[in-house]
């Protein structure tokens, strides 16, 4: 009977133990992680490059560039009619 009961405790471990190598070891999972992270932040610096872009080439940033660049050339102008 001993002899069962060891056989049967030796089956569990065995199961117990196929089962616990399944999963995945901590260092599995920070390597997981890790790469994960890496790819949200690749994809959130390229969705963040693009964006700045478009809104660089809009109509409304030239626009406005130009603007200030007049306005600053006016002023350029002022200052140096200004102190002659």
């Amino acid at each position: 009977m001993k002899l069962y009961l060891a056989a049967a405790v030796l089956m569990l471990v065995l199961a117990a133990h196929t089962e616990a190598q399944e999963e995945p070891t901590l260092e599995q999972r920070f390597a997981s992680f890790h790469t994960q992270v890496k790819d949200l932040a690749d994809d959130l610096t390229q969705k963040t490059k693009n964006t700045f872009d478009q809104m660089e080439k809009s109509e409304f940033a030239v626009k406005t560039k130009n603007w200030f660049t007049e306005q600053f050339e006016k002023m350029k102008q002022k200052m140096s009619e200004s102190f002659n």
